[in-house]
């Protein structure tokens, strides 16, 4: 680490300067980037993930089938009429009459086809108390829960005449119903709230509107047109709700960051007597480099969603790939433009009820110099403190349990539809969440076909995996048959997927297996979320090792230090598994669930836990990348490894704090819905920033490099061939000692 004056270089310095010399130009190139990326997208239409798309194996064959055969499956629903003990048995007349009166009731409403009695398909429980009346409803399955009102209003009638009896209603579109009404709103609440949260810290960071709005409109315009983008892309690879809205979370996050980190260098230099130019030279060359650093970085954890093979996975990782791009490129270019045509208007907005803090410029946090003073006082105690703790909140994370969550367990038993779910699986154990083998032969009506199809029937009880009843349904013309077996477990998902298991390997090769060009995939909702699981366990190692290898890569090629790219991953997985332990304790474990509203849970969602690694992982390069950036600038300075330290990170205090506490705001919005799965979601999010942002930068990470000191830059000689992409700003000579904390010396760029 020496001194010297050399011209500045790299991609970042030289795309601030030429943005800030031709502000027009940028300003417009990046509106037209944004309203071109909108049009085109809009005009090409989105496709979405679809359900032949959405796994590989039984399941997406299956749905392939279904597809090629040109068959709408329609939503099916089920009415439960039950006694109580003591009650009318299915027998009797009064439960009779119930039966009837359901059939005439929604037949009458005219959305409503295949009305089938629990008498004509046996659809009656062991003690004779409980019958289900099955029908499909008219029209898409997809919008179903638009038609079925008048429905649901039939059966309530029906009940209010058979008082002595327990009559409702379930299925697909009455479940899909029930859910947009109590939650509809829900998500997409959350997802507007962010906005206003996210700007109204940065009124309290900036204390000016101006300054505030400039992050804010940035990444809504990055959010804007990486959804025309999605669109163009969707036709290579199909897209989602759900993708759309992990974009706009990450691309709120990033987008608002990196022009935090941007804006807060360009004002702290001004601050520091740079005039506007000087100063928006040294933003770019510092703050816009680290920005690409850590842009590129995320963009690489996110690709590793790509390689678990699930549809719905690598639509989020590249939609989240796609808005991390767009953002990080606006902000090293447009950003500068708006800044050097605002100038000192940047300040415009000011809130009087906040007092500008000047710090002479240095951006100083007088809480974290305070801390940083202990911490490199005793480094040694620091870290083994630190990482203990860390280390015990992980903890919890070695025993977690993974399940696809069932009704109860995603939505409480609050609502009665919830509660009717639990009923009709203890009635009929599978009930509600049959297996479906979808049968294609050359012909479905052949008297061996016919034959398998009445043994698989036979064996799927007499085996065990289901009490029945078994239902068949033919398409003769599309020569396809649907097989519907309830599982015995019901809503216990290990013991439901030790039936499938049986139908799969034993029931299904000793029937429709034994007959030529009969195809036989089992799919249905214990069937997917077992392909699933399979899928998403293979992919843990590919996608763990792609995302951790190519971050080194990056930070190795960034730093050119083998150690800053060794304690930067460190560091991250260290943060990364406090947050998989406070998931357990709080989801799985239950300890303090009641002051999230997680009372019950007693799993962790599936897809979370490779998902929050990937989004965390990216997310967590974001303020290593700055503050590592900041300490190095002060070493190519001339300062000592351990001064370097105390500068870097007591200068990004107050930016990394204000970009912490927005990303934890706008996390924590999601960790108070009311579905579980994305509660998790959030407040896993939410609690690893917070641990990235205080104990992992303001704890561990100085306390480590003071510990290593000239070792943190060691890169061994047989690397030194490696392309140089280390810092964009060029290192000066070292102030006097009287003045060495003072930022205001001329910094050649």
């Amino acid at each position: 680490m020496g001194n010297g004056q050399s011209r500045v270089r790299g991609l970042a310095a030289r795309a601030g300067g030429w943005s800030a010399r031709h502000r027009w130009a940028a300003v417009g190139i990046w509106v037209l980037f944004v309203v071109l990326a909108m049009g085109l997208g809009s005009a090409a239409g989105r496709v979405d993930v679809g359900d032949s798309d959405q796994l590989k194996g039984e399941t997406s064959t299956a749905a392939r089938i279904i597809e090629d055969a040109g068959i709408e499956e329609p939503a099916g629903e089920t009415v439960l009429i039950q006694a109580g003990d003591g009650g009318p048995k299915a027998t009797d007349a009064e439960f009779r009459s119930a039966v009837t009166a359901v059939v005439t009731a929604v037949e009458k409403t005219g959305e409503v086809t295949d009305v089938t009695s629990p008498y004509e398909s046996d659809t009656i429980s062991q003690d004779g108390r409980s019958a289900l009346v099955q029908f499909d409803v008219r029209g898409d399955s997809d919008t179903a829960g638009e038609r079925i009102e008048p429905v649901l209003n039939a059966v309530e009638d029906v009940q209010k005449d058979h008082e002595s009896l327990r009559i409702e209603e379930i299925g697909g579109a009455s479940m899909m119903k029930t859910f947009d009404d109590a939650f509809g709103d829900d998500f997409k609440k959350a997802e507007y709230s962010a906005v206003p949260v996210a700007l109204g810290i940065l009124l309290i960071a900036f204390g000016a509107l101006v300054a505030a709005l400039l992050p804010v409109a940035l990444a809504i315009t990055a959010i804007m047109a990486t959804m025309g983008l999605m669109g163009l892309v969707s036709h290579l690879q199909p897209m989602s709700e759900t993708a759309n809205s992990v974009m706009l979370l990450v691309g709120l996050a990033v987008g608002v960051d990196y022009c935090l980190f941007y804006l807060r260098r360009e004002r702290e230099e001004r601050a520091a007597g740079r005039d506007a130019q000087a100063a928006l030279r040294i933003a770019a060359a510092t703050s816009g480099r680290a920005i690409v650093v850590s842009g590129v970085t995320v963009c690489v954890a996110m690709a590793g969603m790509l390689f678990t093979g699930l549809a719905e996975f690598e639509a989020m990782g590249l939609a989240s790939l796609m808005v991390v791009a767009v953002a990080m490129v606006g902000s090293v270019t447009v950003l500068p433009a708006l800044l050097s045509l605002l100038g000192e208007r940047v300040e415009k907005g000011r809130l009087p009820f906040l007092r500008r803090r000047r710090t002479g410029g240095s951006g100083d946090s007088r809480f974290w110099s305070a801390v940083l003073k202990r911490v490199l006082a005793k480094p040694v105690l620091s870290v083994v403190v630190a990482t203990g703790a860390l280390l015990a909140v992980a903890a919890p994370a070695v025993g977690m349990k993974t399940q696809n969550l069932t009704l109860d367990q995603e939505f409480g038993d609050s609502l009665p539809i919830v509660q009717t779910y639990n009923r009709v699986n203890d009635a009929f154990p599978g009930g509600s969440e049959p297996a479906e083998v979808v049968v294609r032969a050359d012909d479905i009506n052949a008297p061996e076909v016919r034959s398998a199809l009445a043994e698989f029937r036979e064996r799927a009880i007499s085996s065990g995996a289901s009490r029945g009843p078994v239902e068949i349904k033919l398409h003769d013309q599309q020569n396809v048959a649907f097989v519907y077996v309830p599982l015995v477990g019901g809503s216990d998902q290990d013991k439901a997927g030790e039936s499938l298991d049986m139908l799969r390997d034993e029931v299904r090769p000793a029937t429709l297996g034994e007959v030529d060009g009969v195809e036989a995939p089992i799919t249905g909702q214990v069937a997917g979320n077992k392909d699933f699981n399979d899928q998403l366990v293979g992919s843990v190692v590919p996608v763990f090792a792609f995302v951790v290898v190519f971050a080194f890569l990056v930070m190795l090629l960034s730093f050119r230090s083998l150690t800053v790219a060794i304690t930067s991953i460190v560091l991250n997985l260290l943060s990364v598994g406090a947050a998989y332990g406070i998931l357990v304790a709080v989801f799985q474990h239950g300890w303090g669930a009641s002051l999230v509203g997680a009372e019950g849970v007693g799993a962790i969602i599936t897809w979370l836990p490779l998902f929050l690694f990937v989004i965390l992982f990216g997310l967590s390069t974001d303020y290593h990348v700055f503050v590592v950036s900041r300490i190095r600038e002060a070493r190519l300075r001339g300062r000592t490894t351990r001064d370097a330290v105390q500068h870097g990170v007591v200068t990004t205090a107050g930016v990394v704090t204000s970009a912490a506490i927005i990303m934890v705001a706008v996390f924590g919005i999601f960790g108070t819905l009311s579905m579980q799965s994305m509660k998790q979601m959030g407040v896993g999010l939410a609690a690893a920033v917070l641990i990235d942002a205080t104990i992992i930068r303001g704890v561990l990470l100085p306390a480590v490099m003071a510990l290593l000191g000239e070792r943190n830059w060691y890169l061994p000689k047989w690397l030194h061939r490696m392309p140089d992409l280390t810092h964009d700003e060029s290192p000066e000579a070292v102030a006097p000692p009287a003045s060495r904390d003072d930022e205001g010396e001329r910094v050649p760029v």
